[in-house]
């Protein structure tokens, strides 16, 4: 169950976002970084759903609760729906009733961050290490064993159903 203080603060933070967007434009983690992969803002249109391309490209974010991958209970593998790399284990995978996917640890080696200032403050952002597509933000206020809070958009994930052992 959400609690009220939890949901007045992520109306707050989005409003916060949204007139920010019309001040100015976010800082890009693949202005600064080079990567692996690397396509033509038309070539990421063309693999990408428009909202996936909103939120891997240019750093947008899904409104809270409207992933089905909150609710993803299977074992197997979360992947940057960008690249297909694999970023995140359902062993990490927690609730932690924010509305967005979370984990308490990506897969070694799979996500690079950066300070994100765009909204007044200095969160930590994540990002494909493959790719550069964003996934979400990094949080302290995690569980054990961590005390991370990886709070990562669904339309950056693509689940991967592990395969039964016989």
């Amino acid at each position: 169950m959400i609690s009220r203080r939890v949901f007045l603060m992520a109306g707050t933070a989005f409003a916060a976002a949204a007139a920010i967007r019309g001040l100015a434009p976010f800082a890009r983690a693949s202005a600064t970084q080079t990567f692996e992969i690397v396509k033509t803002d038309a070539e990421w249109r063309a693999i990408l759903t428009e909202d996936q391309y909103r939120i891997l490209r240019h750093e947008d974010t899904e409104r809270p609760f409207t992933s089905a991958l909150n609710h993803e209970k299977r074992k197997g593998v979360f992947r940057c729906a960008g690249c297909a790399l694999p970023l995140y284990s359902s062993e990490a995978k927690y609730d932690s009733g924010t509305g967005w996917p979370s984990f308490w640890q990506s897969l070694p080696g799979a996500v690079a961050t950066r300070d994100d200032t765009s909204l007044l403050m200095t969160r930590t952002e994540c990002h494909c290490r493959r790719c550069g597509g964003h996934l979400g933000h990094i949080f302290d206020d995690g569980p054990p064993p961590t005390g991370k809070r990886h709070c990562i958009n669904g339309l950056a994930l693509a689940f991967v159903l592990a395969a039964k052992s016989s």
